[in-house]
């Protein structure tokens, strides 16, 4: 008797007594009269019904689930998963089962599991979602290759960048990768930019210059928190990657490619100085970088609004709707967190 047969007849008895027929109980509740009886006859008794017991004709014996327990435990199939034993097994004139069933079968005795020599695949989250709402806050960093007149020889441009000015803050050219430059160049620019410990984070990508030893302990000695990216995923580091095009397609950019190391730190010098006093960068409405970094972008955008709201009310019939936003932008974000239309957006891609 389930307990939802004993619920029901507890119900019906409750009706009746309370001066129901039993009749009319049964079909408010959507039984016969002879199916309570029955269950009333019943009571106490378990489920009469036999269930179904049978076993597919396919089933395999247990001699040849042993046998593929032997077989993928062989030293020359150890190593691969059952989509290619089974192919090798049927080139040498053997057939055990299909594919599907050594799956399942490795899968029940704990067998199916990376069997390659290779590393298994692992998953990497994405880093933390980070927010700048002041200059100092958020830097990003990259090295970029500059090519020399030797073929296949290097140098090697490091930059950091404020997230929130989009202001150069820091750059050297060397002649390699190491993470003790890196190191000097972080150093050099918390002392000019007088950050405090826990001020700043320093979001880069995982190359060994920033994950370094010496990288590692300068900052935790400067108190600078360390963020990275996934590995091979640009997108992580998307402020890096947009200067360093910048730089590359700017006209003045060598085509002929760099001599010696002081020509290339002369032009990147000269960059720096464009991009970050001249360039009126569209990401923080047309201001430059050094304006913003020195929050002097407030009071140019304000003049601009009022600039706008001026023509349009001396030549109204311009304008269909509202002026162009010159509102000052106060929030940056570093991997900021998918929406969930954003996500079935592109799953649905």
């Amino acid at each position: 008797m389930t307990d939802e047969r004993a619920e029901i007849i507890t119900l019906i008895n409750e009706a009746c007594h309370s001066g129901a027929k039993q009749r009319s109980a049964c079909d408010i509740i959507g039984i016969s009269a002879k199916t309570l009886q029955r269950w009333n006859a019943n009571l106490g008794k378990q489920d009469g019904r036999i269930k179904p017991q049978h076993s597919p004709k396919n089933k395999l014996t247990e001699l040849e689930r042993q046998r593929i327990i032997k077989v993928v435990n062989e030293s020359k199939y150890a190593h691969l998963p059952p989509c290619q034993i089974v192919p090798k097994l049927a080139d040498t004139g053997v057939y055990i089962a299909s594919e599907s069933s050594f799956y399942r079968v490795l899968k029940e005795h704990k067998l199916l599991k990376h069997r390659d020599k290779s590393k298994p695949g692992r998953k990497v989250n994405k880093p933390d979602a980070l927010l700048a709402t002041g200059p100092n806050q958020i830097y990003t960093w990259d090295i970029t290759y500059l090519p020399t007149q030797v073929k296949g020889i290097f140098l090697y441009l490091y930059l950091v960048i404020d997230i929130y000015s989009r202001k150069i803050v820091g750059w050297q050219v060397h002649h390699e990768e190491l993470s003790t430059l890196a190191a000097d160049l972080m150093t050099d620019i918390c002392n000019r930019e007088k950050i405090k410990k826990h001020q700043v984070t320093l979001h880069s990508d995982n190359g060994s210059p920033m994950k370094g030893a010496t990288m590692l302990a300068t900052l935790q000695e400067l108190g600078v928190v360390p963020s990275f990216s996934r590995p091979s995923v640009s997108n992580d580091n998307p402020y890096s990657e947009s200067v360093f095009r910048t730089l590359k397609y700017r006209p003045e950019y060598p085509e002929n490619r760099f001599t010696d190391i002081g020509v290339a730190r002369d032009w990147v010098s000269g960059f720096v100085q464009w991009y970050n006093h001249e360039h009126c960068h569209s990401g923080i409405k047309f201001t430059t970088p050094n304006e913003r970094h020195i929050q002097k972008d407030i009071e140019i955008l304000a003049k601009r609004n009022l600039v706008y709201k001026n023509a349009k009310l001396a030549n109204p019939s311009r304008w269909s709707g509202e002026t162009r936003n010159w509102d000052h932008v106060k929030e940056v974000h570093l991997n900021p967190e998918k929406s969930k239309s954003e996500i079935k957006e592109s799953k649905a891609a």
